[in-house]
């Protein structure tokens, strides 16, 4: 597929976009040059010939249809935080920006939902539901994506391991095809085995088989009281050797992360707070567990968390320290939230992927990885969700040139893929395929799910103008 299956957007076109979406439609120099790429710019930039912000499912439907009859691309994009260039307008065309359709429709409380479009931010949900006594589960890193964006990815985060992935708390969704026509799929029921999934088919299908215009998501009940516990480790060996230790013993943490001194350093000196220990007595620590759990009373935390002090010591922790204040938790998980940024601040060049291993493979995964520093001559800064092995990892440059840094990064990646599925694991585990990671899900795979995946895209987007050249087109 290239620039010659599509047509170009004309001055007509650009007209028929104003009668559909009145002075919200952008070309030229109105474009903001943000559009041109995501988080991970390194995967290229590519401008949009015209943005449009659409504000209903029907106006949707209206820029879809003319687009497919004309054969022009069409990409969706929500606040443009994806790390894998899924929301860049490779082919140019039409930018589709969701973010004006942001309003939390409504609220089930007999049936613990919400209804809401799909540029509402994960944080505005967050905040709104808890000011109700809910909890909407799923917590990806990045606070301020959209929710459609995180349904596109089916976006994982730190509480994936006891509460599940994005995928699990999606009841229902109104979606605009590529041809124009509007489906409804799920239900506000608790069982359904009524035909294919179609709900779970375009979950995490990242804007190549629909447009999402509404969601109906599932919440729970607020925990009423949390507590987290910092756990200095003197290698990584131990620290993840530790982990498995807690589903055996039934801990049921809400969240489970690992990381090592070195991005602790890091994200510690961005923040301007220091929260976690250097040392603990005369012996340096190189590797930490941070893990929240939650439960209906303090009392309850407090027995789990003197079970779980007792076992991780044994372990080879060489401390545990409780955060159960709320300035404690904030500043232990504000400085983990903070990874990523910390890292573009110190880093010129990077690339990343989001592999995800059995987590009893994760420190000899870790051990490989780190290795690749001598051979790569590439910065390697890893940590991740070690409660579901789900590991991110970037490979960073300050002195390379651009065109060097991405030879080295090829490299680089081909060998942590390679490893990964040496080891029984996947590609990604939350953040999507997109344009960049394409080669290595089709190495993973194999040829006929690729073959059966293309073909489901063709179903929905028979002329292929939804998103195009990503995923596995």
């Amino acid at each position: 597929m290239d620039q010659s299956n599509y047509n170009a957007v004309t001055p007509e076109i650009i007209d028929a976009l104003n009668e559909i979406a009145p002075k919200r439609v952008f070309v030229n120099g109105e474009i903001n040059s943000d559009y041109s790429h995501d988080e991970m710019p390194i995967y290229g930039k590519h401008i949009p010939d015209v943005v449009v912000e659409p504000l209903t499912t029907e106006e949707i439907a209206d820029i879809m249809r003319l687009c497919n009859e004309n054969r022009i691309p069409i990409t969706p994009r929500g606040a443009g935080t994806g790390l894998v260039g899924g929301a860049v307008p490779v082919y140019g065309g039409v930018l589709l920006v969701l973010t004006r359709m942001n309003r939390i429709i409504s609220y089930d409380l007999d049936n613990l939902t919400v209804t809401v479009q799909p540029g509402v931010l994960l944080n505005d949900l967050n905040e709104d539901a808890l000011s109700r006594g809910l909890l909407y589960p799923p917590d990806p890193g990045e606070k301020f994506a959209t929710l459609g964006g995180n349904v596109s990815t089916n976006a994982g985060g730190m509480r994936a391991v006891k509460y599940g992935c994005t995928r699990d708390y999606v009841k229902e969704m109104t979606v605009v095809l590529p041809t124009g026509e509007i489906i409804h799929v799920g239900g506000a029921v608790s069982k359904n085995s009524s035909g294919y999934s179609l709900l779970h088919l375009l979950i995490g299908s990242e804007g190549t088989l629909g447009v999402i215009t509404e969601l109906t998501l599932k919440l729970i009940p607020r925990p009423k009281e949390t507590v987290s516990l910092i756990i200095p480790f003197e290698d990584m060996d131990s620290c993840i050797s530790a982990v498995p230790l807690f589903f055996k013993n039934h801990l049921n943490p809400q969240a489970l992360e690992f990381m090592d001194r070195t991005i602790v350093d890091s994200s510690e000196a961005f923040v301007g707070k220091q929260v976690f220990p250097r040392s603990v007595d005369g012996v340096e620590v190189q590797a930490y567990l941070l893990t929240t759990f939650d439960g209906d009373s303090a009392e309850a935390l407090e027995s789990v968390c003197e079970t779980a002090g007792e076992i991780l010591l044994e372990a080879g922790a060489l401390d545990v320290f409780v955060a159960d204040t709320a300035a404690l938790k904030q500043n232990a998980w504000a400085a983990r939230s903070s990874f990523l940024e910390a890292i573009m601040a110190d880093t010129k060049l990077l690339d990343e992927c989001d592999v995800v291993v059995p987590v009893t493979e994760i420190s000899d995964f870790l051990k490989y990885v780190n290795s690749l520093e001598a051979i790569t001559g590439l910065q390697i800064k890893s940590f991740g969700h070690a409660g579901d092995g789900n590991i991110h990892i970037y490979c960073c440059s300050n002195h390379l040139d651009e065109t060097a840094f991405i030879l080295k990064a090829a490299d680089f990646m081909d060998r942590v893929y390679s490893k990964a599925a040496e080891r029984g694991g996947q590609v990604s585990g939350e953040h999507g395929i997109g344009v960049a990671k394409i080669n290595y899900l089709r190495k993973s795979v194999g040829p006929v799910n690729m073959r059966l995946m293309q073909d489901i895209k063709k179903a929905f987007d028979p002329n292929l103008i939804l998103n195009p050249g990503k995923v596995c087109m």
